[in-house]
């Protein structure tokens, strides 16, 4: 049943937000009725989610002069690439719609971050899209790609092209061998968009070897169909895959490799396209009832166990991969969004559900754990009663584990735009605020924060406004946050 939005401001009230995370990040959740108690209203007037005299959080987010991101005291930003006003090395303007982004640890003390750039359709319609390099390009008539982007340390920045010719590359995820994949949220075959090759894959970038991104290959093992994230399990060697996709809702994939695969640097391109098994997810209740939608779920510490089904055509030749099932076989969500890999499991988003759901909220992170195949309610977001005031979060987009504690969470939902924090014990506190209005006074429209990821020395948080195309790297007193 779904709550009112006179329900949600009640219960708000007990959880926080309308946030709960149940048990430890870490762990599953043993405590499903766990929930944070609210903290007090921040200075700016908006709710504070979990900061104040509880410890939890930085405090309240101080105005920007400059207009682009509001920050706690004591915290900085700075600005790394912007779309149309910083350069890539061979003189093109950086280009627009940044979206997923992984940080690496580079030759001689850089930092080496891969970002993707989210931009659909025909190629002509974009003033910046990702330049044509030679060697590095698929279909030179698809707009999107990847940059990497090189911060040394005095400061400097240093851009180029990872991969071009893709189309509206998402989400993507890095690897445990220190790789990037980059995914296409698209099912656009050739012909459309005056596209020359079919698009809805992954494709592997080597951010330090420019060579081993030449003639982009397409990894179809991992199928076509409008791919959000990624994220490889260490152990297994199973890659998990998220579709955002609606009419029917999406689904959450598992590739399982050929037996004696071994994954390491640039091995995915040497797969077949039928290598490997392709499945979609099914999930069932503590008593064995199917669950066709997560939306079901309305209470963290949800616990769910996971079947796995095997897509019949991964290559959607001739119908979408999601539409390969008949109802009752595979489990569903709207807008299955950012994943991560921690824990021993992979953090799932699923972002707000709205008509296409049969239950209303504005976003659920899950916790699968490979070990046990059980997927675990974490975080559910309330449905939002008025998002144009600053205050509670909805719909989470892009996510990392973070290394004080918790998770950290991009927002891509209406009205104001936040990075913002969640406790193992559930309560959440704001760590940004997009303050680039890109509308008027009357109608402010904010664009989402997209590749949120920490430096791997946990230093940087770095994110992206995704319109028109920004990176920042925010610093300041991080600090462990308690339960």
């Amino acid at each position: 049943m779904s709550l009112s939005r006179r329900d949600f401001a009640r219960k708000s009230a007990i959880t926080g937000a309308g946030v709960a995370l149940a048990g430890s990040v870490g762990a599953l959740a043993t405590a499903p009725g766990a929930l944070a108690a609210t903290d007090t209203a921040g200075a700016d007037g908006g709710s504070a989610h979990g900061h104040g005299h509880h410890g939890v959080g930085y405090g309240p987010l101080l105005p920007d002069p400059d207009g682009i991101l509001a920050l706690p005291a004591g915290f900085t930003y700075r600005v790394i690439t912007h779309s149309g006003k910083t350069r890539l090395e061979s003189g093109e303007f950086t280009p627009s719609n940044h979206d997923g982004t992984a940080a690496f640890d580079g030759p001689r003390g850089t930092t080496l971050l891969v970002n993707n750039h989210e931009l659909a359709g025909a190629r002509a319609q974009w003033p910046h899209p990702v330049p044509l390099t030679e060697g590095l390009v698929y279909d030179p008539a698809a707009a999107g790609g990847c940059t990497v982007v090189e911060v040394r340390r005095g400061g400097e920045v240093a851009e180029w092209v990872g991969i071009a010719g893709t189309a509206t590359n998402c989400a993507g995820g890095s690897t445990p061998w220190g790789t990037w994949l980059t995914c296409e949220e698209t099912e656009d075959k050739a012909g459309k968009n005056g596209f020359t090759k079919d698009h809805g894959y992954v494709f592997e970038v080597d951010p330090e070897d420019c060579r081993a991104n030449r003639d982009p290959k397409p990894v179809k093992a991992l199928g076509r169909y409008a791919h959000e994230a990624v994220v490889v399990d260490p152990r297994r060697g199973h890659l998990y895959l998220t579709e955002d996709a609606s009419g029917p809702n999406g689904l959450l994939y598992r590739w399982t490799p050929p037996e004696g695969f071994r994954h390491g640097r640039g091995r995915l391109r040497t797969l077949a396209d039928d290598a490997g098994v392709l499945q979609a997810f099914r999930c069932f209740d503590s008593g064995g009832r199917f669950v066709d939608d997560l939306s079901r779920a309305t209470a963290a510490g949800t616990v769910y166990g996971v079947d796995w089904v095997t897509v019949p055509d991964r290559d959607a030749k001739q119908l979408s991969t999601r539409k390969q099932f008949d109802d009752g076989r595979v489990t569903r969500a709207r807008k299955l969004e950012g994943m991560w890999w921690g824990d021993g499991g992979a953090y799932v988003v699923s972002s707000f559900a709205r008509a296409e759901s049969p239950v209303q909220h504005d976003g659920q992170v899950w916790f699968y754990d490979p070990g046990r195949r059980t997927l675990t309610l974490k975080v559910l977001i309330g449905v939002n009663p008025d998002p144009s005031v600053d205050g509670d979060f909805d719909g989470p987009d892009n996510i990392t584990v973070s290394p004080y504690g918790g998770l950290v969470i991009a927002e891509d939902g209406e009205g104001v735009q936040h990075l913002f924090g969640a406790t193992e014990s559930g309560r959440t506190y704001p760590i940004a605020r997009n303050e680039l209005n890109l509308g008027t006074a009357e109608e402010p429209e904010y664009s989402e924060f997209t590749g949120v990821t920490f430096s791997p020395d946990g230093r940087t948080l770095y994110a992206n406004i995704q319109t028109p195309g920004i990176m920042l790297a925010i610093t300041g007193p991080w600090k462990r946050q308690r339960r």
